[in-house]
């Protein structure tokens, strides 16, 4: 595929991708933000009224 190398290693199995950014720089965006995403995933999470608190608090926030 071009734009699209992959890395291997001494018996040839492939260990890594580059990508062409200039050509595929959207769908490692989007890889990445999935990537994240599922990184996320067990991270306790905040309710939208604690975030607007906290902002308030801030001085980041005004209502």
């Amino acid at each position: 595929m071009e734009g699209i190398q992959y890395v291997v290693d001494e018996s040839g199995k492939k260990t890594a991708v580059l990508i062409d950014l200039t050509k595929y720089g959207e769908f490692w965006e989007d890889f990445y933000d999935s990537y994240l995403a599922k990184q996320r995933a067990g991270e306790p999470r905040e309710s939208l009224e604690e975030v607007k608190k906290l902002l308030r608090e801030q001085g980041k926030l005004r209502e």
